[in-house]
């Protein structure tokens, strides 16, 4: 599949992605990309954040391909029953735990606990053995129940600019070998 026959939605996690983010950027740069907003994104609520991207996916005209950070993979994975347009696939990069009590901020906890059911589309879980958000061996249990490709990119923090992921070649890499690869 060509970037130019799918609608890429791009879905930021808590407090969205900065300017200088790998998804801002990828937004800029791709011409079928948009942002998913949120109305809140300083106080996630799941169903109103579950809604939104439900909407945008709906009325989209092509098959979708989600980019989802951080906040944004639960995000995803919790409205896909509402969902009805179709998913060509997703790139979930840095998926935070949903369902531990240590992990803050604590309102992550109400988008969790994350479905164990495999995804239907496919599916790559991209995660850091560092990430504060999440630890690595939950990220790679939940990417194996959802029968999605794992890669392990060391320690590479939450996988955002702060942690030196701004223009993050080697994902974009990574992204368009992935679509390419989609039907």
């Amino acid at each position: 599949m060509k970037i130019s026959e799918t609608e890429i939605l791009i879905v930021p996690g808590y407090k969205n992605a900065g300017p200088d983010h790998w998804q801002s950027r990828w937004e800029r740069k791709l011409s079928t990309a948009r942002r998913v907003e949120q109305e809140a994104w300083s106080k996630p609520e799941r169903a109103d954040w579950t809604a939104r991207l439900a909407e945008e996916v709906n009325r989209a005209e092509r098959p979708v391909v989600l980019v989802a950070h951080s906040l944004g993979i639960p995000t995803v994975v919790q409205a896909l029953p509402d969902f009805r347009n179709r998913i060509a696939g997703a790139f979930f990069v840095a998926p935070p735990e949903v369902d531990n009590p240590s992990v803050r901020p604590k309102h992550m906890m109400t988008f969790g606990p994350y479905p164990r059911e495999p995804l239907p589309f496919p599916t790559i879980v991209i995660a850091s053995r560092n990430d504060p958000f999440g630890r690595f061996e939950p990220a790679r249990d939940i990417a194996g129940a959802w029968g999605a490709d794992f890669y392990d990119i060391g320690e590479a923090g939450h996988i955002n600019d702060e942690a030196g992921f701004g223009p993050w070649p080697e994902g974009t890499l990574m992204f368009g070998r992935f679509v390419s690869g989609l039907r």
